[in-house]
This record gives C-alpha cells, structure tokens and sequence, in this order.
C-alpha cells in the first residue's frame, strides 16, 4: 500500500527516542512531492551496514526525452549522467546528520572514468521511469532513535538532491544531449570494427597515459596519441563527423620498442577499450572489439578439467592435458589454461604484454631447442599457435614484446613505440628478420580444444540457505567458505563488478547448474537471461545498489577460477 510523506512524518515522530529496532517500522512507499520514497531495508544498529532506499520519478514527471533513452548504450549512458550527477549532490551531505557509528551517511555508487550499466541508477525502456538506489544511516544517539536527524536526510536533504538530478530540468539540453551522442559515436565505432576488418581503434589526439599508478584521469601534458599513416583509417560518425585515428587490422599484432617508451600503456588502453569512456577522460574514442580478453600468467591459479592438449602434452607424469586439473598450476600452465579458457568464452582478440607473460610459454629460442628436444619438451609455445588461432579459430592477437624477436616472423603488423608516438615498422623488421629465420621444426596443428566441462550440482549449496557472500576489493569474492581469487583478472575495472559475480555464482549454483550442464552453455543461457532482464536475470525483484553489469568474459573468468566446480 502506498504512503503519503506525511504518514512517514508521523511514524518518525512515534518512534523517536524509542530503541533502534522501532525503525523497522518505517519501511515502505511513501508518495512524496514529485517522487516515491521506498525504504527497502532498515539496518539492525548504527553500526550495522547502512540502509537501502529508492527514489522512483515517473517517466512523466522525470520528462527525460525518448530519444535519449532508447537504445541501451544511450540508456546506459544517460543513467550513468544521471549517477554521476547525483553521486555529487549526496557527497555534499552524508554525515550532516549526526550520530552515533554511520548515522548521517549518505552514499550511492560513485562512477569511474568507464560508462557502465549500474544497478544504482537504471530507466525504464518503455515508460522513461527513473529508479535511483543509495544507503543512508538511520541516525541513533548511542542505539536511541534520533528520528528529528532522519527527517532532516528524508525531508530536505534528499529533496534537494532528487529535485537537482532526476527531473530533465535539472540538466541544460546541450549536458544530455552530448551523453548520448557520444554514446551513439563509441557505439557506431564499435560497428564498424566489424565491417573494416579492426580489432581496435585508436584515435589521433588519444591521451593514453594515466595521472598516476592510483588515479585513472589523464595525465596532463601528456603526449597525445597520432597514427602512423600506413595504418590511419577515418570513422565518418553519426554526431562528431569524421576522425581519424589508428586501426588494428584483424591478424597478429606486435607492439615493441624501449623501455618506458608507451608499449604497455598503449596495451592498458586497449584493454580497457572494450569499454566505454566519459568525455574528457582521454580514451573516449579508444574502441577495442568488446569480446576481447587480456591473458597472462596465474602462478597458482586452480585449473578445472581444461584441455590444454594445444599447448602442453606429454607430461613426464602421465597426467592428461586433454582434461587437466590442478591446484596450484605453474606460469605456463597457467597462461595454456587462461588461452583456451579464453577460446570457450568466445573471445576474438587475445591481449597479451610479455612482462606479465611465463617466458617458456612464450617461446623457445634456438639454442634451447637443440639443447632440449621437442620430444623431451612438453610445452609447445604460444609463438607456434599464434598463427593457428588466427587461421583455424578467427582469434587475433596484439602482443607487447620487448625481447622476443621471433614473434617478427608470425606478425601481420609490427608496431614500434618511441617517446609514446607510434611507427609502424612491418617491412623493416621482416627485412631484418630474414637474417635470423626460425627454427623449420614442424608443429602439427592441434585438434579443438574440448568445451564440454560439466558443472557438479552442489547440493549441500542448495540444502543451506544461509550463504555468506562477500567482496574482497577487486581482488576476489567469497562464498560460504570459498574464495575465489580475481587479482589477475585484468579487466575488472569496479568493485561492484564483483557484487554482481558473487550474486551470479550464488544464482547459477542454485538454479543452473544441476549436474547435466556445461559451463558453456549455463552461461551462455545467463547471459542471454542478462541481455533481456539485466541485473533481475539473477537477483530477481530485489536488486541491490551497489553493482555493475559484467561482460560474459569476467562471468566465465570468475567461474574457471571456483575450485571443484567442475565434473571429474
């Protein structure tokens, strides 16, 4: 049943001074002016995490226009204008309201420099509606209701901010309308990948370099991206007009030069380029094939049943690479599982910086291949694969090398980075490779590798509803009594990203995984359920504020890392 504001008044002035627990008396609707108030849960104690509540504005009275919403990177981008909008009005007034432990604290999810599909600010497609979710501390002196400091939060503080944020008026036409072109821009770029053959797009005057090791802003005085002209390519888009900027062309992609020089900062960009960027932030028009997946060595990483035959065979033990399972895997095995892992999810581009790379996976020089034969050798390096990724499964590869030369035999383009300004060097270093040719040892090309993994069904998971989940940062997730380590999951960008994978693993042991099904396919199934329904494909109606829609890629990362998830 709907409230009115005043009956929300009423309730506060009964419970005042009363015990803490009395303000579970106030959950609800409440019409307000403008707006429904909905306090959806009221924290145990001061102390106790804070409490969630939702502002609901109608597509009538919000009047954002339909042209602004109605495609979902458009949406996406005007919820996220929206958000950051009101992420700065109630910064300006958590804790004015005082108290004991987090009484007086107002917080809603605060966006990075990525755009991405939040759960704390989401329209509705069909009637413009906006729903906004935050936590607020119930404010107590000790654990006594101090209801006169939360009729403060509810009935001016957070008036102001929903008046300044969730109405059209709030915002200059120029302020929105630039959102979504810019989001029609970034998305027309992406389209286009396809249709020239790209991996990526860079464009000229890109700032690529960072404020620091800490801080994701652009550096100031940095020297701005320019594309060499062999490999300028011009987007004619639909609001900007034609730019023009760098294309990677699908293949093998190398990317070398000194030290220090943007190698890996270009790769980093890249990386990050399968999402979406605000204006200003440098890397707006950085556009990388969305399914790409950045892959690099895991040192004691859990390997679940993953045939990694393509790369590693004829172990010493015995032990079978067509479904190998390990706890504590080693560089290289660790980086075979990551590649074909990578294979199943679906990715098309493989990002790859040799820093980060185990070295016998990477290659095998001469000299150690006459010292050691490949007979007594069960690594077969990702420099004799490279070219069958790209010919027998369409995967391109753009690879950071620093020391490894051969790579200049399998490359398609080969880039050089000098003082952060890019050349492309293809012809010179074939030429100069020709003095130093490959070893003409033969590698047989590999068979497919198997994607048919069978999830276990947990059934003491199912039997016991009191699961414990929790983040670790963006280092991990935790549930019950299983941690599941994501440090080296390089494009997890936001903490909330993992809110969601805790919540999806939850979901998918409770409701997909029931013994019969592959991990493909129980994903797959999830993430078309996610394209549909969004973030109530796994939370249902009860959707928290505090997470962030993941790509498919982290979903399956996630998952490959659980230990004993997958069938013996």
């Amino acid at each position: 049943m709907m409230l009115r504001d005043n009956d929300l008044r009423e309730c506060l002035h009964r419970i005042d001074h009363k015990g803490y627990p009395a303000y579970k008396d106030t959950r609800g609707q409440y019409q307000f002016a403008g707006y429904i108030l909905s306090i959806d849960h009221v924290q145990g104690d001061p102390f106790a995490a804070p409490s969630k509540v939702s502002v609901i504005v109608s597509g009538r009275q919000a009047a954002f226009r339909p042209e602004l919403y109605n495609t979902s990177w458009k949406r996406i981008a005007l919820e996220d204008a929206i958000l950051r909008k009101l992420a700065g009005k109630v910064h300006n007034y958590s804790f004015k309201a005082k108290g004991s432990g987090k009484s007086g604290l107002l917080n809603v999810s605060t966006p990075g420099q990525e755009i991405l599909q939040r759960s704390a600010c989401m329209i509705d497609e069909k009637d413009g509606s906006v729903t906004v979710r935050m936590e607020v501390g119930f404010p107590a002196n000790g654990r006594t209701i101090n209801a006169k400091e939360l009729e403060k939060i509810l009935f001016e503080f957070l008036p102001v901010c929903v008046k300044q944020t969730l109405y059209a008026g709030a915002y200059t036409p120029e302020e929105l309308q630039n959102a979504a072109d810019l989001a029609e821009d970034q998305h027309y770029i992406r389209e286009q990948l396809t249709e020239q053959g790209l991996v990526a797009f860079v464009a000229n005057g890109a700032v690529l370099p960072r404020k620091s090791g800490v801080s994701m802003l652009p550096m100031k005085d940095a020297v701005t991206f320019q594309s060499p002209d062999s490999m300028e390519v011009t987007m004619d888009l639909p609001h900007k007009g034609k730019i023009k900027g760098m294309g990677i062309r699908k293949g093998v992609t190398l990317i070398v030069g000194g030290g220090y020089h943007g190698k890996s900062t270009l790769l980093k960009a890249l990386e990050l380029g399968v999402y979406n960027h605000i204006a200003g932030d440098g890397r707006e028009y950085v556009i990388t094939d969305d399914s790409a997946m950045k892959l690099r060595a895991e040192d004691g990483r859990s390997i679940q049943n993953v045939d990694i035959s393509m790369f590693i065979h004829n172990l010493p033990n015995g032990k079978d690479t067509l479904s190998f399972y390990t706890e504590d895997a080693s560089g290289s095995t660790s980086q075979a599982a990551n590649t074909v892992e990578a294979i199943e999810m679906g990715s098309s581009v493989f990002l790859i910086d040799e820093d980060t790379s185990a070295t016998n996976f990477m290659i095998r020089d001469e000299l150690m291949q006459r010292v050691v034969q490949r007979d007594v050798e069960p690594i077969i390096p990702f420099i004799d694969r490279v070219r069958e990724l790209y010919e027998s499964y369409g995967i391109s590869t753009i690879l950071v090398a620093g020391s490894c030369g051969s790579y200049f035999h399998k490359a398609d383009t080969i880039l050089q980075m000098n003082r952060y300004e890019p050349m492309e060097i293809t012809a010179f270093a074939k030429k100069e490779a020709e003095s130093f040719p490959m070893p003409t040892e033969q590698v047989l090309h590999s068979d497919k590798p198997d994607m048919k993994r069978i999830v276990k069904a947990d059934i003491a998971f199912q039997k016991d509803n009191r699961i414990k989940m929790k983040t670790m940062g963006k280092d991990g997730i935790s549930i019950n009594k299983e941690t599941v380590d994501l440090r080296y999951v390089e494009q997890l960008v936001d903490v909330e990203q993992l809110n969601a994978l805790v919540c999806i693993l939850k979901y998918m042991k409770l409701h997909v995984f029931e013994g019969k099904t592959t991990l493909q396919a129980g994903v797959e199934k999830l993430y078309q359920q996610m394209e549909k329904k969004g973030f109530a494909a796994f939370c249902g109606n009860a959707v928290p504020g505090n997470m962030v829609l993941p790509r498919k890629q982290e979903i399956y990362a996630m998952l490959n890392r659980c230990r004993n998830l997958i069938k013996m």
